[in-house]
């Protein structure tokens, strides 16, 4: 396995849609395999492709206390959803920021798994969550696109001046 690099917003690579998978075969296993480790070494709970500048439909997911439920998801597609709810959000592309975001209170996901079978979960709180947040990231859209123009370009500022003093 293998740590990936994280791209950092603004990137503008954050902004691409992903293209669906064709087939799950050895090497999307070994993308999910080195995205799970660089998502449990960052640390965070959820991590999607594009992430790691693969415009592939794959995201990875572990809201666990031990670490130890990966969730990985192919071509993730929500097929219903219910209510509204706001929950403060963070980003491995975007450190040190957090920022409440409406979302789905409850969602059913479609997706394939790490063997490429098909599977249906339902999902609500902190997966529910953490799962419509790394779609975002496959369809282009970073959790900071939610907030006002104001308060994006002083992420934008904080992220750019970080990302020279390191």
């Amino acid at each position: 396995m293998a740590l990936l690099d994280i791209l950092i917003y603004p990137d503008s690579r954050l902004h691409n849609k992903a293209k669906p998978v064709a087939q799950v075969d050895s090497r999307i296993q070994k993308l999910i395999d080195d995205m799970s480790e660089t998502m449990y070494t960052a640390p965070g709970i959820g991590l999607a492709a594009p992430q790691v500048n693969v415009p592939e439909r794959i995201i990875v997911v572990d809201i666990s206390d031990k670490k130890d439920s990966l969730l990985a998801m192919v071509n993730p597609e929500i097929i219903s959803s219910e209510g509204e709810d706001e929950h403060e959000e963070g980003c491995l592309s975007v450190p040190g920021v957090y920022a409440p975001v409406k979302r789905y209170k409850k969602i059913r996901v479609q997706a394939l798994d790490k063997d490429g079978n098909s599977f249906e979960l339902d999902a609500e709180g902190l997966l529910g969550v953490c799962i419509q947040h790394e779609i975002d990231h496959l369809d282009g859209k970073v959790f900071v696109d939610y907030l006002s123009h104001l308060k994006q370009d002083r992420i934008k500022k904080k992220m750019q001046k970080s990302m020279r003093h390191s």
